[in-house]
């Protein structure tokens, strides 16, 4: 077969816009459970205006074109990169940076990213980017973006648990995730769950997780399951909205899983707060 040629030009283009874009309109099925959440949470309390002012927040946002959050996060970019496609005119990696500081420039998004943890000197672009990449099938490549900042960041966890624990103890540590975390990350949350593989790979799993529509169960029945007891023991916790109660505590829970090593168990939680931001596009 042919290869099938993607200039940097289009790579940078479609990054850019994914980053605009997902800073400043909200995800529709996001959106969609903030809206079935305020309808459900009774008149008059406190939980349910502040659901009212968060839907209010998103559609200014959207209509305005400006961020639904101030914090526009650190970007990490997910490419599924088709074996036969053949990147020209320059580096991958150079065209998803230039795409994100343009977003940020041009789009007036603050830039939160420093150069070095110690020193904290901010790089001024809001690159670097994390970049994820996998070789698939295929002529196109797919490119994700996800914003996220670190109030909900700060509040992610890992644990490496014994093979032997079973579901319970994988719902105990997500729901102590969202305990600890409390009121602090604005919640209702969203739970981006990784199971499986390796330290760092079940990390990366647990963020590409929050890529995934959170109207949809993952596709295994004893997944499914396991996401909705995360979801249930969350929100019995009584958090609520902003930490002012109400009957959401967590709006939707995303697990991915891997193969992982017989004598480990790795479970990570990335902890999303309401407004959470992705977008996806297909070169």
């Amino acid at each position: 077969m042919t290869a099938r040629e993607v200039k940097i030009a289009e790579i940078e283009k479609a990054v850019k816009a994914l980053c605009v874009r997902a800073n400043t309109v909200l995800r529709p099925d996001v959106l969609e459970a903030l809206e079935e959440i305020h309808g459900k949470e009774k008149e008059g309390t406190l939980a349910k205006k502040m659901l009212g002012i968060l839907l209010e927040n998103a559609g200014i946002a959207a209509e305005e074109r400006i961020p639904i959050c101030q914090d526009t996060g650190m970007v990490t970019v997910f490419i599924e990169m088709g074996k036969d496609v053949v990147v020209r005119d320059g580096r991958l990696p150079d065209a998803v940076n230039r795409g994100v500081e343009q977003a940020y420039e041009e789009g007036c998004f603050r830039k939160s990213v420093v150069e070095d943890p110690l020193m904290r000197n901010n790089t001024g672009t809001n690159t670097p980017a994390v970049i994820h990449m996998d070789i698939v099938d295929g002529d196109t490549m797919a490119v994700s973006v996800i914003p996220k900042g670190f109030g909900s960041e700060n509040k992610s966890r890992i644990s490496m648990l014994d093979p032997t624990c079973g579901p319970e103890r994988i719902i105990d540590f997500c729901v102590e995730t969202v305990r600890i975390a409390g009121p602090d990350a604005c919640p209702p949350y969203i739970l981006g769950v990784g199971l499986g593989g390796t330290m760092e790979s079940c990390a990366a799993l647990a963020k590409k997780a929050l890529l995934r529509p959170i109207n949809e169960p993952n596709r295994k029945p004893h997944i499914a399951e396991l996401e909705r007891g995360i979801k249930e023991r969350a929100n019995a916790l009584g958090i609520g909205i902003m930490g002012l109660g109400g009957g959401a505590t967590v709006m939707g829970v995303n697990i991915e899983e891997a193969p992982t090593h017989i004598a480990g168990l790795p479970v990570a939680v990335n902890l999303s707060c309401h407004a959470l931001r992705s977008g996806s596009a297909v070169i």
